[in-house]
């Protein structure tokens, strides 16, 4: 019986009886150790076990830690048998990433998420099913990862998570790991009168004096664990009968040394044989008890221990009642006690893989067979022997050695190869690590430095990558090599909005291999000019630019594009930014067709020099391709920086519905690939948005952290959605002196968009002088641009800054020519309709200004841009229109982000099952967002959806 979680309980009730109802959640339970989560977790259990649902046990494992998606296999150990009814890259993926099959690619740890979410879909569609993770900060990080990809894409599946991790983000004892997107319960100290029921179940806490148990209570501290085994730490000690010492420590120290204490009073052989049991990760009896046998210890010899309640020997392994039992143990042994447990492990299992490949030779006459000693690189799964033994003996080996140890060091890589065959970046970083500190030959420990940083930027870990990469430079001998360390760290600089430090590496990269490689150091410095570009740093960008061209190396005239396109952004030189666009872009034309990851963010790159020089139509085109291609490849990672693209195309094109879809969505990709920088950018869209839609609170959130990161064009574009919401809201003043200062900033990338705004709110203001240089800016880039759509903003600007009627009014008959043109936004055409029809209506042209107002009105309210509507109305009003009425939203408007991407994919004829595999969602969740579209809609078919316009 649970005393004093009333609370938690309930919680846990509300999250099982939603997943019952197909809204499914997650929960991460947080505490310390011995807090009550575990009991929380089997009340869970119970109850959803009583409510007919499906009930996946999984938990972290002291030890387990390095075992690549160990939490994931013991979760799904019962259900693997489904696997043949995922989608076959699904399925495929997630084989590898459990070491089913031969080999996973790089992708696939995404697709083997997505693989866990369908498999639970598929349960979920016979029973409702309860995931439940015990110590969750002892998972292996590829399950976690997954775990969580799982978690934050329940929707409408009938399943519910709950995980249980100790401490917390910076508290409790010790952080636990980082669970973002998911809602937490803490789990806290039980109030008093909780406390004395649990005491007074403990065992032998009935002959405990009055004093001794008011001594229990107030050094328990309300923690479940303490009450229940402190009375016998207390019977056997005197350090409880004292206020001082350990009372002072918080109440899982106490428990940690009350059970060294209980330890140490166990005989000597009996202390070994849990020390081993301690050490092997597995715990498998066989392999104990052979190990202990080399260091004078046997089965009788585990007797006492159980007898003590420390151990239970089940099902053929050992296994630690609690936790804690197991930290007491190992730490409490000493170093040179832990050495010879481990030494003694390895041992034994190097005499388990002679016989494997004993067994592998003989079935293997013709002698392809592989000695286990041999080939560090060799793949996993042929016959060398079991690739999960090999990676045990390594650790071991690894954690007895004193000092180099190459035997060690080069098990540790094969281990590390073989977990880079499933996608396990995390383990690989491990491993190679680990690899790298027992290596003595500086050049190699630097190879294995550098190993170990590039698996963990592989695995989203930006910041021990650029560490490990840190660590490797100085044992490079090779320039080459140190070059390479160094452009690692100077990627992770720029991701993490660390430009001007990446140009500076990617700078001091080049210089490393000009004389030996210079095609190395061109693409360096291309780097470098890039690494600037997004610091806004023009100078930076000449700099790299010379350098290249001084020295010859190859694609310098690439980074001199690269320079004259950002001269053109910074001096708002139009004739340098076509010139500039033009020359990248035919460069980069070239880029590889295929799908690796590197090609993909390659094509991402050209489409945004597309849409530097204006061709927004194949800058988007060339978006939609490559974001699918991300979702049917699995590449995640280049995802979020497709859909920043985009978003910002569809913003462009006045597709407002379609950029908030894709720029929420895209939020989430950045999220699960750790992409801050893109997170902004993102964010910088959906403040545009927000803007047009007269949302002024959603408006200044989205556009908060780029303000505050201050580089442009993030900076610029979150500026720019501001100055929109103002003029949208009657604000000119504001607005204009916002664009103003924006315009005259050193760091204004990105702001050529933003002109015909200032000039609008110039003329507003009747100040055409302040809009005189943009509009002249403006009209020089849309006449070397070339595209309809911007000579029509030019000449909208012309007009507004003309004083002679007649030819304001040809201005704009010819802007509204080339709108219809096409190529541009609806919203733009709407507000060139809007100002000419305000011109006409002050001209007392009333017929010909209703003409105008009332298709500049219509555009607004089909892209839901509530304060220009409501302009236009007002505007209508003065002309004598008396059913100018506000329309209610079109039905397309009540979808939500996900429920819209659904509709277009099933319009397009795709099942549920590969629209969950093209968004990453299950197929339950796809055909729940369908039927609420149908009703939305209004329709009752995919025949019907497949007539809708979206």
């Amino acid at each position: 019986m649970l005393h004093g979680r009333t609370t938690e309980t309930a919680a846990i009730d509300r999250l099982l009886d939603g997943a019952r109802e197909g809204r499914g959640g997650a929960v991460v339970l947080r505490g310390e150790l011995g807090i009550g989560k575990s009991a929380l977790l089997a009340y869970a259990a119970r109850r959803g076990e009583q409510w007919g649902m499906r009930v996946l046990r999984g938990s972290g494992v002291e030890g387990e830690g390095e075992l690549p998606f160990a939490g994931l296999h013991l979760l799904l150990a019962e259900v693997l048998d489904r696997l043949g009814a995922l989608p076959g890259a699904q399925a495929g993926a997630l084989r590898g990433a459990l070491g089913l099959q031969a080999e996973a690619s790089s992708g696939d740890r995404f697709l083997a998420g997505l693989g866990v979410l369908t498999l639970l879909s598929e349960l979920a569609s016979e029973q409702p099913v309860l995931v439940v993770v015990d110590d969750a900060h002892l998972l292996d990080a590829e399950s976690l990862r997954v775990l969580l990809f799982v978690a934050r894409r329940l929707g409408a599946e009938r399943v519910a998570v709950l995980l249980a991790a100790r401490g917390g983000r910076g508290g409790g004892d010790g952080d636990g790991p980082d669970t973002p997107g998911l809602p937490e319960l803490p789990v806290g100290p039980l109030d008093a009168a909780a406390a004395k029921l649990v005491l007074a179940s403990a065992a032998g806490a009935d002959r405990l004096p009055g004093p001794a148990r008011a001594l229990v209570l107030e050094e328990a501290m309300g923690n479940p664990l303490a009450l229940l085994e402190l009375p016998a730490a207390q019977r056997r000690s005197e350090h409880y009968a004292s206020p001082y010492g350990v009372a002072c420590l918080p109440a899982h120290s106490r428990l940690l040394r009350a059970f060294t204490d209980t330890v140490a009073t166990l005989p000597p052989a009996t202390r070994t044989v849990l020390l081993v049991a301690a050490a092997d990760e597995r715990g498998r009896l066989d392999t104990v008890l052979a190990a202990a046998g080399r260091l004078g210890a046997g089965l009788d010899d585990l007797e006492p221990a159980e007898r003590a309640g420390l151990v239970l020997v089940e099902d053929g392994r050992v296994r630690f009642r609690r936790s804690v039992i197991r930290v007491a143990v190992y730490q409490g042994a000493g170093t040179a006690r832990q050495v010879a447990a481990h030494r003694a492990l390895a041992e034994v299992l190097a005499e388990v893989l002679a016989e494997v490949l004993a067994e592998a030779l003989a079935g293997d006459p013709a002698g392809n067979a592989q000695d286990p000693a041999e080939n560090a690189q060799a793949p996993a799964g042929d016959a060398e022997g079991d690739p999960e033994l090999l990676r045990q003996r390594a650790w071991h080996l690894a954690s007895a050695a004193t000092g180099p140890d190459a035997e060690a060091a080069r098990l540790l890589e094969r281990s590390a190869e073989h977990a880079r065959a499933r996608g396990a970046f995390d383990a690989v970083a491990a491993a190679y690590q680990r690899a790298a500190a027992l290596t003595a030959d500086p050049s190699e420990r630097g190879r294995r430095l550098f190993e170990a940083a590039s698996a963990a930027a592989d695995a989203g870990r930006l910041e021990q990558a650029d560490g490990l990469a840190r660590e490797a430079g100085p044992y490079l001998a090779d320039p080459v090599g140190r070059a390479r360390a160094v452009r690692l760290r100077a990627v992770v600089a720029d991701e993490q909005d660390r430009s001007r430090d990446a140009h500076a590496m990617f700078t001091e990269a080049a210089g490393e291999v000009e004389a030996v490689d210079p095609e190395l150091a061109g693409s360096l410095l291309f780097q470098a000019a890039q690494a600037a570009w997004h610091a806004s740093d023009q100078q930076a960008i000449e700099r790299s630019a010379e350098r290249a061209a001084a020295l010859a190396l190859p694609g310098a005239d690439r980074i001199a594009a690269l320079a004259r396109l950002a001269a053109g952004q910074h001096r708002l030189e139009p004739a340098a930014l076509a010139d500039g666009a033009d020359a990248v872009r035919e460069l980069l034309s070239t880029v590889s067709g295929s799908d690796s990851p590197a090609a993909l963010r390659e094509r991402v790159r050209l489409g945004w020099w597309h849409l530097f020089d204006g061709r927004i139509d194949q800058a988007h085109d060339l978006a939609v391709a490559v974001e699918r291609r991300c979702r049917e490849t699995g590449a995640l990672g280049v995802l979020a920086v497709t859909q920043m693209l985009l978003a910002r195309t569809q913003l462009m094109l006045g597709r407002h519905r379609d950029a908030f879809t894709t720029a929420t969505d895209g939020l989430r990709s950045a999220e699960d690939g750790g992409q801050a920088r893109i997170r902004v950018h993102l964010n910088t869209v959906l403040a545009h948005l927000a803007a047009l839609r007269g949302d002024e609170d959603a408006c200044r959130a989205h556009a908060e952290e780029a303000l505050a990161r201050g580089l442009a064009p993030s900076t610029v574009h979150a500026g720019t959605a501001l100055a929109v919401l103002d003029l949208g809201l009657g604000r000119t003043e504001a607005a204009l002196d916002r664009l103003t200062a924006l315009a005259a900033s050193p760091d204004r990338q990105g702001i050529i968009a933003a002109l015909p705004d200032l000039v609008e709110a110039a003329a507003r203001l009747d100040r055409p002088e302040r809009g005189r240089t943009a509009e002249g800016w403006y009209r020089e880039h849309a006449a070397l641009g070339g595209q309809p759509w911007g000579r029509a903003l030019a000449l909208r600007c012309r007009a507004l800054l003309t004083e002679d009627q007649d030819t304001a009014a040809a201005h704009y008959e010819e802007a509204l020519r080339l709108h219809q043109l096409g190529g541009g936004s609806p919203f733009e055409l709407g507000r060139t309709r809007l100002l000419y029809g305000e011109r006409l209506r002050r001209r007392r042209r009333t017929a010909e200004a209703r003409t105008q107002l009332r298709a500049a009105l219509h555009a607004f309210e089909q892209v839901g841009a509530t304060p220009w509507a409501e302009r236009a109305r007002n505007e209508l009003r003065a002309t004598g229109e008396s059913t100018a009425h506000p329309a209610g939203p079109g039905p397309l408007d009540l979808l939500t982000p996900q429920e819209l991407q659904v509709a277009r994919l099933a319009a397009e004829g795709l099942s549920n099952k590969d629209i969950g595999s093209r968004l990453f969602i299950s197929p339950r969740t796809a055909g729940y967002h369908l039927s609420h579209t149908y009703a939305k809609l209004g329709i009752t078919s995919r025949t019907e959806l497949a007539r809708i316009a979206f």
